[in-house]
C-alpha cells in the first residue's frame, strides 16, 4: 500500500492571535508563546496517527506552503517561538520524529521575508565566490520549479539546530513554485502558496501600466516577482516589526469588518488631521466635509480580501486570478524548464485563501483538467461562522497521488466539526489506493480525531470573540 511521502501544510499563521494554533493567555487577548495551543497539540497527534501507519522506514518530508510564520501582524520573535512549539511536537527530543530533517519551505505573502532574507544571503554567497572585477549577476527573484535550486534558509535552520536532536536539520526554500515529476515525466505535482491569485499582490505591476500605458503586466514569473516583491515584503511581511504601528495595522484590518468602527476611524483621521494641520476656523468645516467624503469613498471601495469572502470557496475575482496565474506565469515557467513539455496529469496545491476545497478545473494550455487542492487556513478571519473556512492537510504518496484530510470547517454546532478525507474524484469514480488507505486511518469518532474536533470546536468561537473584542477597542 502507498505510503505518505510529503505532508503539505499552509497558512498556519503561527504567532497570530487569530490562529487556532497559537495559544492565548486566559482572560486576555494576548498570545502565550510558551506553550502550544490545545488545537496544535491535538493536530500533531493526528499527524502522528497518519504517519506511523507508513509501512516503510523512510520519513515523509514536511512541506510548509506559505504563511507559516505570521510576520505581517506579529513580532518575528513571537512567531518564531510558536514555530518552536510546533517543532518540539513533531521532532520530540525523547520520541520518534514525524518527518525527515530536511524541511521544504515555500514562502507566502505573510512570510515573504523568509524568501527575501534567503535570496539576499544566497546572493552574498554567489558574489563572494566570484573573482574581483567580474561582472556581477543579478540577485535571484525566483528559484527553478523543476530540479529546484533550493536556497538555504538560515534563520529557521538556526532555530532548529538549537535542539540537540536537530543539529543536522535544514530548511530549504523554493519560491514561488515547486514541482515534482514521476519517473516517466507524465505526472506532475506543483506546489505554490497562491498569493498572486489576488490582484492586490501584483499592485505595483498594475500601477505601472496605469502610469505608463505602453507597459504590459508581466507574464513571466521572474518579472512578476521582480516588480512586486518590495511591495509584498513591505506591507504584507514586515509590518509586524514596525513597533506600535505594526500592531495597529492588525487592529485596522479587524475594524474594517464593522461599519460603525470604520466611521469611527474616519472621524479619528479627520479630527487628528485638522488638529495637526491647524487650519483657520473658517476652513475647518469645508475641509472636514471634504476629508470625510474622500475617506468614506476609499473605505467603501476597499475590496475585501479573498479570505474574508464567505459566499463561495473561490470568488469570481479569485477564479480569474487563479486562471491567469496558471495559464500565464506558471505555464510559461513549466514550458521553459521542462523542455516545452506539459505533463498529462497535473495536480496543483495552493493555500492563501483560508477556504479548503478540491476540484478538477480546465485551463487553456493543459492537455487535461488540473486537480486543484487548497489547504485552507488555521485562522479566524470573521466574527460570524463561515462554513467555507477551515483547514486541510494535503498528503502526497510516492506516485504523486494526493488526498486531503479535511481537519475542520467552521460550524455552528460541535457535532459538525468532523475530520474527513477528500480527493478530486467525481462521485462514482474509482478511488486511488492512497485514498483508500488514508480514509481507513481516519475514524472521526475515535481518538485522536475526536479530541482534535472537540478542541477546534472550542477554539473557533473563542477566537471569534477575541476578534470582536479587538474590533470594539
Amino acid at each position: 500500500m502507498p505510503d505518505i511521502r510529503f505532508v503539505c501544510l499552509s497558512d498556519l499563521h503561527l504567532g497570530a492571535d487569530n490562529s487556532v494554533l497559537t495559544a492565548i493567555k486566559p482572560g486576555s487577548i494576548g498570545t502565550d508563546t510558551s506553550r502550544p495551543s490545545a488545537v496544535l497539540s491535538q493536530f500533531v497527534l493526528c499527524l502522528r496517527e497518519l504517519i506511523t501507519r507508513n509501512e516503510g522506514v523512510e520519513k515523509p518530508t514536511l512541506v510548509l506552503n506559505g504563511d507559516i510564520l505570521e510576520m505581517a501582524l506579529c513580532d518575528v520573535n513571537k512567531a518564531a517561538m510558536v514555530f518552536e512549539r510546533f517543532i518540539e511536537l513533531v521532532y520530540p527530543q525523547d520520541g520518534e520524529a514525524l518527518f525527515n530533517k530536511n524541511i521544504l519551505y515555500i514562502p507566502g505573502n505573510h512570510d515573504h521575508h523568509i524568501w527575501e532574507s534567503a535570496r539576499e544571503t544566497k546572493y552574498i554567497e554567489i558574489i563572494s565566490a566570484m573573482q574581483p572585477g567580474a561582472e556581477l549577476v543579478s540577485p535571484l527573484h525566483t528559484t527553478k520549479m523543476f530540479a529546484s535550486d533550493l536556497v538555504n534558509e538560515y534563520f529557521l535552520t538556526s532555530l532548529l539546530r538549537r535542539y540537540p536532536q536537530l543539529r543536522d536539520a535544514t530548511v530549504s526554500v523554493a519560491y514561488p513554485n515547486y514541482a515534482l515529476l514521476n519517473n516517466d515525466g507524465q505526472k506532475c505535482l506543483i506546489i505554490s502558496h497562491g498569493q498572486y491569485v489576488e490582484s492586490i499582490y501584483s499592485l505595483m505591476s498594475t500601477l505601472n501600466t496605469l502610469f505608463f500605458p505602453n507597459r504590459k503586466k508581466p507574464t513571466d514569473i521572474w518579472d512578476l516577482e521582480a516588480e512586486n516583491f518590495a511591495w509584498i515584503d513591505f506591507f504584507w511581511s514586515t509590518m509586524g516589526r514596525s513597533g506600535d504601528v505594526g500592531q495597529d495595522i492588525g487592529l485596522f484590518y479587524a475594524k474594517l469588518q464593522d461599519r460603525p468602527q470604520v466611521e469611527k476611524l474616519i472621524a479619528n483621521f479627520i479630527n487628528n488631521w485638522l488638529e495637526q494641520t491647524r487650519r483657520p476656523k473658517l476652513l475647518e468645516g469645508v475641509e472636514a466635509r471634504g476629508l470625510g467624503w474622500f475617506a468614506d469613498f476609499v473605505f467603501s471601495r476597499l475590496s475585501p480580501l479573498e479570505k474574508q469572502r464567505t459566499d463561495q470557496a473561490l470568488s469570481p475575482d479569485a477564479q480569474r486570478g487563479l486562471q491567469s496565474y496558471i495559464e500565464g506565469p506558471l505555464l510559461g515557467q513549466m514550458l521553459r524548464e521542462n523542455g516545452q513539455h506539459i505533463p498529462a496529469d497535473i495536480t496543483f496545491l495552493f493555500g492563501h485563501t483560508h477556504k479548503p476545497f478540491q476540484q478538477e478545473i480546465n485551463y487553456t494550455g493543459y492537455p487535461q483538467p488540473l486537480k486543484v487542492y487548497n489547504g485552507g487556513g488555521w485562522v479566524v478571519d470573521t466574527v460570524q461562522i463561515s462554513p467555507l473556512h477551515g483547514a486541510s492537510v494535503l498528503l502526497v504518496d510516492e506516485e504523486l497521488d494526493v488526498v486531503s484530510v479535511c481537519m475542520y470547517n467552521q460550524a455552528t454546532s460541535v457535532d459538525q466539526y468532523v475530520v474527513h478525507v477528500e480527493d478530486c474524484n467525481r462521485p462514482g469514480d474509482a478511488r486511488s489506493d492512497f485514498f483508500t488507505r488514508i480514509n481507513a486511518c481516519v475514524n472521526p469518532a475515535s481518538e485522536p480525531w475526536k479530541s482534535f474536533s472537540d478542541a477546534v470546536a472550542e477554539a473557533v468561537p473563542a477566537h471569534e470573540q477575541l476578534l470582536q473584542t479587538k474590533i470594539a477597542m
